[in-house]
């Protein structure tokens, strides 16, 4: 398994792991409010970001180049020191067997290594034990900041985690 770079056609197999609205803002927050969900609506919330040069779409693919999963990583500030991941997903037939964890554990290596970044920040809605769960596996601890979003579907409390490398 490993990561490579993200292509607009991956989009279509990103969007079908999307079968709910809670699932679609778990995953999207309020960026991509749109159910249901289309590849090019995640390549339409995409283009503008990555025409920054400081958001990095990844794909994560298996021994024969199966698309298994997905996340992003941007510069939340003017530090390159500094990059948060988000968009973070696996495909649904895998969750819950471990390659939620080595999709993380790949991106990790990814920031230190080829970003030389020192500290990862996310987000994560506290009704989605599993991903709060699979990124305290590999490392993200709670930073205490937690805001309260108003998302379609109710008020989410929103649990800010971080990593030092």
């Amino acid at each position: 398994m490993k990561l490579r770079k993200y292509k607009t056609t991956d989009s279509d197999i990103i969007s079908g792991w999307i079968v709910d609205e809670r699932s679609l803002y778990q995953w999207s927050a309020d960026r991509i409010n749109k159910f249901p969900l289309s590849g090019e609506d995640i390549n339409n919330c995409y283009l503008p970001m990555m025409q920054t040069g400081r958001f990095i779409p990844l794909t994560f693919i298996d021994q024969s180049d199966n698309i298994i999963g997905h996340l992003t990583i941007r510069y939340p500030i003017q530090s390159d020191r500094v990059v948060r991941f988000g968009f973070v997903i696996v495909a649904p037939v895998l969750r819950g067997k471990g390659y939620g964890k080595a999709l993380l554990s790949a991106a990790i290596e990814y920031a230190k290594i080829t970003l030389n970044a020192e500290i990862i920040t996310l987000g994560v809605f506290a009704n989605n034990d599993n991903a709060k769960y699979c990124y305290q596996s590999v490392g993200f601890k709670s930073v205490g900041k937690n805001e309260i979003y108003q998302m379609p579907l109710g008020e989410w409390e929103c649990i800010e985690m971080s990593l030092s490398l």
